[in-house]
Parts: C-alpha cells; sequence; structure tokens
C-alpha cells in the first residue's frame, strides 16, 4: 500500500491553492474525491491533460513511476517515423520478432510472411502485436538497441524525465508516469498518420503473398464503443503494469489527452475513462481541489474549492 494518494484536479489555467481544511479521520480517498465532484477514479493512477495549453486538469498520483505494458509502442511508432520508414515499403516477419515477443499475447503475424510497413504499424498500435516493433525497427535500420536508444531519444526530446525503456515492446521492462504518457500521447497525436491509425476501429491486411488475411479490431474499447469523439490511444497489459490505458478525446470542441496506469481489472480502466469524459462533460464540477489522504493513518485532508470570478480573480471557501 502507498503512503500517499494524492488526488488533484485543476480547471483550465486556475491556480490550485496549497491551504487545507481541518483534518477529517476514517474516509477514503475516493469518498473525498467524489464529495468534491471529482470523478471516482480507480486506476493506480491517471492524468488528463488540455491538449492546447498542456494544463493538468486532473491528476492522481500522476508522477508516480510504474511499468507501462504496451503503452510503450506509441513510442516505437513515433521513433521509426523519425527514422524515415518507409510506409510502403514491405518487411518479412522473422524468428528474431517472435523471440522477440516471447511471453506475449497470441500474434498473428506468422513468420516468413511479409507485410507492408503501414499495415505493421496498423497491427502494432491497434492490436498491440508484438512482432511488429522489432520489424518495423528493422524496417527503419535500426536494430533492437538502436530502437530502445531512439524510444529513449523521444522520450528526452519531449522532456519526459521519468520514462525508461529497456525492451521494444513493454513485456519486460519499461517505465513513466500518467503525466508524461498523457504528454508523449499528445505528441504522437500531432503526427497525421499515427493519429488515423490509432481511431480506426477496424481493419484487414493482407500479406504480400496474398496468404494472410487478418482482420484486427482495435483495442480501444471507448474507440468502438463510438460515443465519444476518440482521437486515438492505445492499451496495455502486463502483471507487472496492471490494466493501461492512454486516449485523446473531443469534449465541448475542445481536446484532451488522459492516461490511466495499474488498474487492477481489464475494464476499469475503460470504466475511468468515461467517469473523466463524462465529468468533462459536464464542465467539470468540484475543480480546483485538492485531496491528500495519508494511508498509514487514514487521516484524510480535505482541500478548498476554488471557483473564478467574472473578472478572473479567484475566491476560495472553505468546504464544509
Amino acid at each position: 500500500m502507498r503512503l500517499t494518494t494524492i488526488v488533484t484536479a485543476m480547471i483550465l489555467g486556475l491556480p490550485a491553492v496549497a491551504a487545507a481544511a481541518p483534518a477529517a479521520t476514517d474516509q477514503a480517498d475516493t469518498d473525498v474525491a467524489a464529495d468534491a465532484g471529482l470523478p471516482d477514479v480507480r486506476s493506480g493512477s491517471a492524468a488528463v491533460l488540455d491538449v492546447a495549453t498542456g494544463v493538468t486538469i486532473f491528476a492522481k498520483d500522476a508522477d508516480e513511476v510504474r511499468a507501462i505494458a504496451s503503452t510503450t509502442k506509441i513510442f516505437v511508432a513515433m521513433a521509426v517515423r523519425k527514422a524515415g520508414i518507409d510506409l510502403d515499403g514491405w518487411t518479412e516477419i522473422t524468428r528474431d520478432d517472435a523471440h522477440a515477443a516471447h511471453g506475449g499475447a497470441r500474434t498473428r503475424l506468422d513468420v516468413g510472411q511479409t507485410f507492408q510497413n503501414v499495415d505493421l504499424l496498423r497491427a502494432m498500435l491497434m492490436a498491440s502485436d508484438n512482432r511488429a516493433p522489432t520489424a518495423l525497427a528493422r524496417a527503419a535500420g535500426l536494430d533492437d538497441d538502436g530502437l530502445i536508444a531512439a524510444m529513449n531519444g523521444i522520450a528526452a526530446d519531449l522532456g519526459l524525465e521519468r520514462t525508461t525503456f529497456t525492451d521494444t515492446s513493454g513485456l519486460r521492462g519499461n517505465v513513466s508516469t500518467a503525466r508524461e504518457m498523457a504528454l508523449a500521447l499528445r505528441a504522437a497525436l500531432e503526427d497525421p498518420v499515427l493519429a488515423e491509425i490509432m481511431r480506426t476501429d477496424r481493419v484487414r491486411i493482407v500479406s504480400k503473398s496474398k496468404y494472410a488475411k487478418l482482420d484486427y479490431a482495435n483495442t480501444s474499447q471507448p474507440l468502438l464503443a463510438g460515443k465519444r469523439a476518440i482521437t486515438g490511444g492505445k492499451t496495455g497489459y502486463t502483471r507487472a503494469a496492471g490494466y493501461c490505458f492512454v486516449s485523446g478525446v473531443e469534449i465541448d470542441g475542445r481536446a484532451y489527452v488522459t492516461a490511466f496506469l495499474g488498474a487492477d481489472g481489464k475494464l476499469t480502466r475503460f470504466a475511468d475513462f468515461e467517469r473523466v469524459a463524462a465529468w468533462l462533460d459536464d464542465g467539470a464540477p468540484g475543480a480546483a481541489v485538492k485531496v491528500t489522504t495519508t494511508a498509514s493513518t487514514g487521516s484524510t485532508k480535505a482541500a478548498l474549492k476554488v471557483r473564478a470570478k467574472p473578472t478572473g480573480t479567484v475566491k476560495a471557501k472553505k468546504r464544509k
């Protein structure tokens, strides 16, 4: 159990307030968050950022370093795009690709079959196929170590100081934070090719020989549900990382990126996304509230609720 759990929310550009009201005992942080009007996010950590400004709208342990599983693959995609991969080129799946994917989910990219590079990007980003990263790296002129170095370079270029890669797919390493993964997704969605792939719900890819005809569905349930204007995203799971989900969404004409890491249940990350999206849809009630719970004592410090006056000044009142 973590010593502290922090749930924060900040409305666009509005400064957070540091003062706190008297402590109330024996309350869970989620209870206080719900009372404050914040979404009841159950993933281990989460972050919601405004795309245009980069401002953090909601955060829960957003700077806690965690394993990120296959959300790693958005960095693979950015790295091979930066390396100049030929999207129209063809690449054969090799035994080395199969070895790199060992221990992961079932693959549909058979050794010996050759696929167009853009289709390998689709298989990787939409369905998280673990044989695609090293094949794409090879197509871009990178070996495994070169791909990992390029991914770390992307993180450095984006100023992501807590993001580190040691593995090509996320099966055996790679860490980041919810806030940094949201920032990474924002960068990935600036690439129109990657954005289009990540918001595609279903696709068929065909091998060069025409032997393999593979139908893929995106693993993002909010995208498949069609309720929200999803701009792209990526799922991930390993035992170490738990269930992870990063996704972009447009609500009332404004673009956001979200990241949920370390969920215990497969559907929890998607439910968290919907709870946050509904909260944003309602105008983010309770924003600018900070709640801190100390697990070792069970005490909870509720916060100040902040409202913006028409003049732009801030008035703070204690919660009763």
